[in-house]
């Protein structure tokens, strides 16, 4: 037998499959989690073993959008085929964390990283590839998913000047925590792995070439992954890890490793914009008006710290563009909304024009 505390399984989890159970009258069903996600085919991990497992059809059709599917780190209610390694997904358990972003190009639509996360490491390395606007585009949404951000510096060991990084990265992430490590001398990495203990989750998140596939390495002291060395002309990395998947760690708890991410753009996190920029966010409840644009208004705090390099103006434009952004985001899920509202009646009219009630 597995034992799923191990995965992360606790009473919140226990209350809400019972719950479920009764109210569908379904004894037969049982708790498992998505370890691996291909074509809505999924591996789930039960206390009887991992099935190979696909939703049933009434699953399938109530589920309109991508967060209705499972995702890799749910929680889900299983139902083992008689004879088979293989399992029906009935339903989703409620989850306590949801990690996304907008899907990559120009398409609307939401791509999600890991759900059910009590941490998301945000992995930078210590090298010129260090990019402070995606590190707090990262910061952003972390914030939203409902985990615990917490900073992770690689490559400490080979970096021309370390401490330049960790100041740097300390100065962006505002009461987060920032952790440099080495993967080569194990350094810091104990630090890491007690954070996951008691059957914590955690997610990794960074781009191609930062050192995630030799954290999960050194965190799961053998070679899980694969690794790639980065270019030494650019510092940029190529992509290792193809997929998201589900890796339980020997000390306890388990990682969730993503593909490495160049482009991220955040999905809808208008609220969270201000938890990762708390230095703007009270610089503005110091302006003299209320509703102050920080354009011409005086009296403007923001204004005057950008005129005495208290903030940088990067960091205030990346704080501008990302309003804009979510703005931007939001006014186009609201037409696409209203879109898909039209077409539904459209089609109800059209149904009752083929189907007239009979005249009695």
């Amino acid at each position: 037998m597995i034992n799923l505390k191990e995965y992360g399984w606790n009473e919140i989890h226990e209350e809400n499959l019972n719950a479920l159970k009764d109210e569908l009258k379904a004894d037969n069903y049982v708790a498992g989690r998505v370890t691996l996600e291909h074509k809505r085919m999924y591996r789930v991990i039960t206390a009887e073993g991992e099935w190979l497992s696909v939703c049933s059809g009434a699953f399938q059709h109530e589920a309109f959008e991508r967060r209705d599917f499972p995702a890799v780190g749910d929680w889900v209610a299983v139902e083992r085929m008689p004879g088979e390694e293989r399992g029906i997904i009935h339903a989703i358990l409620p989850r306590t964390s949801l990690f996304s972003r907008k899907s990559a190009g120009t398409t609307i639509s939401e791509q999600i990283i890991a759900v059910n996360v009590d941490i998301v490491f945000l992995v930078m390395s210590m090298n010129h590839d260090f990019n402070a606007r995606r590190l707090e585009r990262y910061l952003v949404a972390a914030y939203d998913s409902g985990a615990t951000p917490v900073v992770v510096l690689t490559k400490m060991d080979v970096s021309d000047d370390p401490d330049h990084y960790l100041e740097l990265a300390r100065e962006l992430c505002f009461g987060t925590d920032v952790f440099p490590v080495s993967n080569t001398t194990g350094e810091g990495i104990e630090r890491i792995t007690a954070l996951l203990e008691n059957g914590k989750t955690a997610a990794l998140l960074g781009s191609s070439g930062v050192g995630k596939s030799s954290l999960v390495n050194s965190i799961c002291g053998e070679e899980t992954m694969a690794v790639q060395d980065i270019r030494e002309d650019d510092a940029k990395g190529r992509h290792t890890t193809t997929h998201r998947e589900l890796i339980k760690i020997p000390t306890g708890g388990v990682l969730i490793d993503t593909p490495g991410m160049r482009e991220f753009q955040l999905w809808n996190e208008s609220e969270s914009l201000d938890s990762g920029f708390k230095d703007i966010e009270e610089l503005s409840t110091s302006c003299k008006f209320g509703d102050c644009r920080h354009e011409s208004e005086p009296g403007c705090a923001i204004r005057n710290a950008l005129e005495t390099g208290e903030l940088t103006r990067e960091r205030y434009g990346n704080y501008v563009k990302l309003q804009k952004e979510i703005a931007f985001l939001d006014r186009k899920m609201n037409r696409q909304a209203q879109a898909a509202e039209r077409d539904k009646w459209k089609k109800v009219t059209k149904g009752m024009r083929k189907h007239p009630s009979k005249k009695k």
